[in-house]
């Protein structure tokens, strides 16, 4: 499977650019906003792509053409303000969906966050962080594609342990970042997780278990 992956600069998606481009039966490509963040990323094994979150649509969709699946995974930080968030982790998220469509690609993997489906878990420091990710995740699931939604709990920098826990009734909500990019390559083909949300923290049962 040819894998495009937006966001692939960030910390998520760097653990998971490399674990596809360690894989035997993936290609990986990174959508990247600037050339100097090519290099490193080509090193964990992906081809790159230039293209804009805050561009159009159809620069969008030329730069991800020709790829079997798209992972967003890209997200504005914490650095930054409201209108990034939403011209990121909103606007960015539904070009990529549209874009997709547009070149005729149809598994889309979002990486969300746990309890964006429920605003009344949404923690008051950054509330426009998950309206972003309320939002993204409805418009996902009211599109064409065949889609996961992935909502990982607080994300760590521990080394991954290749095992989560997801459903309901969730003890822990945290989970590694390397977890997290473990669990997208699980999904890919994992047809069990189409037009599904997914909670997703750390936990005891195996990746590849769990998302089936």
């Amino acid at each position: 499977m040819n894998v495009l992956v937006i966001g692939a600069n960030g910390k998520v998606g760097r653990h998971l650019v490399r674990l596809l481009g360690q894989h035997e039966s993936h290609r990986v490509k990174a959508l990247i906003r600037k050339p100097d963040q090519a290099e490193a990323l080509e090193r964990l094994g992906a081809e790159t792509v230039v293209a804009d979150l805050e561009g159009t649509v159809g620069e969008i969709a030329a730069a991800i053409q020709g790829s079997d699946a798209v992972v967003f995974t890209a997200g504005s930080g914490g650095n930054t303000g409201a209108d990034k968030t939403l011209l990121i982790d909103l606007d960015g998220a539904v070009k990529a969906m549209e874009a997709a469509e547009q070149a005729g690609i149809r598994r889309f993997i979002m990486v969300s966050a746990l309890y964006a489906e429920n605003r009344e878990q949404w923690p008051e420091s950054i509330k426009p962080y998950y309206v972003a990710k309320h939002y993204a995740d409805r418009l996902l699931e009211a599109s064409n594609l065949d889609y996961t939604i992935l909502r990982p709990g607080g994300l760590t920098d521990d080394a991954g342990t290749g095992k989560v826990a997801t459903g309901e009734d969730l003890t822990s909500h945290t989970i590694s970042r390397e977890d997290v990019a473990a669990t997208v390559v699980a999904a890919l083909e994992e047809k069990q997780t189409y037009h599904r949300a997914i909670d997703l923290v750390s936990g005891s049962t195996p990746i590849a278990e769990a998302i089936r």
